[in-house]
């Protein structure tokens, strides 16, 4: 059956907070170029990028107008007369930076966002450069395989992203809270063999982090000095190889106390806001260790990280609560108010 020639998709027209997110009922198919795929999308998944855009606090360039959303899974409708890589039926997924294909980025593809610098997943339907997807994982439905591309593949660069430092069997890993990284983080850490301590503010979320593989779990608004205490939990009290560092300024300070020589502490996000008493680069030097920024991955280690998700039967955490495309906003909320667990899925399709 033919694709419709209207479908539902949302837009950022402004910066007012979530009224900024507008609905539109009969946009227009995207047209198809030679190497393009046609995705009707079944699935998607919010990341904290896409609630901050719309309140005009994402420090990145944001194209007028676009269509949110960077993470998407769905089937080929169809595709472009010179494409190779995908035919009508298959299931598959979206890469975030769409030119980012391997090896480091490089400042165009760093251009190549969905959802900011390019037209992103909330629509039923979208078209990508064939470059820009891979297959989903055998064994994920697609709500699950919606959270692999920023979340996922973003906890996989942290743990495997620097070849000389990557993850091993009898390493130990940091991971902080309870959101799409860190439990992603956690998931692939366990399944190489490693040790995991994970930080969390609730019992609650103890007990989860817990049930999900944590080895050992610091409530760090009972110990604020959780570093020291992570430290103490590694062999020999040496400290942690890998860092998931997700608070940003307001934990840094902590994560350097817990890092060992030689480890590597990976920035993904700020979600703790910013603080005028962060460590200095002085610091770096002090713990002897490596400090790197991460900004999702290539497609290359998206089907590494795939693969891996096969051979384990690795399945994503998704929250239970599940929000249809019409009712976006709600979204947008339950995520800021934090009530999800896990990644927060949209149903689209």
């Amino acid at each position: 059956m033919a694709p419709p020639t209207h479908a539902k998709q949302w837009t950022v027209e402004g910066q007012n907070g979530f009224d900024s997110l507008k609905l539109n009922d009969k946009a227009p198919l995207p047209q198809l170029g030679d190497k393009d795929v046609l995705v009707k999308i079944h699935a998607a998944s919010l990341n904290y990028r896409d609630l901050i855009i719309p309140k005009g606090k994402y420090p990145f360039p944001i194209k007028d107008n676009v269509v949110p959303g960077s993470d998407g899974a769905g089937v080929v409708e169809a595709v472009g007369k010179h494409v190779t890589r995908f035919k009508p039926g298959d299931k598959v997924v979206t890469l975030f930076n769409q030119g980012h294909i391997a090896g480091s980025l490089t400042p165009a593809s760093l251009g190549t966002g969905l959802g900011g610098a390019v037209d992103g997943t909330l629509r039923e339907y979208a078209a990508f450069d064939e470059h820009g997807l891979v297959h989903v994982p055998q064994n994920l439905n697609f709500a699950e395989a919606a959270t692999l591309s920023c979340a996922g593949l973003t906890a996989w660069n942290a743990l495997y992203g620097l070849e000389s430092r990557a993850l091993k069997p009898g390493d130990t890993v940091l991971t902080q809270g309870t959101g799409g990284v860190s439990m992603f983080a956690l998931q692939f850490a366990k399944a190489a063999g490693a040790t995991v301590i994970s930080t969390t503010s609730s019992a609650d979320k103890a007990e989860l982090l817990k049930k999900y593989g944590a080895d050992h779990v610091i409530n760090y608004k009972e110990n604020p000095n959780w570093g020291e205490e992570a430290k103490k939990l590694t062999p020999g009290g040496l400290g942690v190889t890998h860092i998931v560092e997700v608070g940003g300024p307001t934990s840094m300070a902590q994560s350097l106390k817990a890092v060992k020589i030689d480890g590597v502490i990976s920035i993904i996000g700020f979600l703790g806001g910013f603080s005028k008493d962060q460590p200095s680069f002085l610091e770096c030097l002090n713990n002897i260790c490596t400090v790197r920024g991460v900004l999702v991955g290539s497609r290359l280690q998206f089907e590494e990280m795939n693969r891996a998700i096969e051979a384990n039967d690795i399945h994503p955490i998704v929250d239970e609560k599940v929000f249809d495309l019409d009712h976006l906003k709600d979204a947008y909320e339950y995520m800021w108010d934090q009530r999800h667990f896990g990644k927060l899925t949209i149903k689209v399709a």
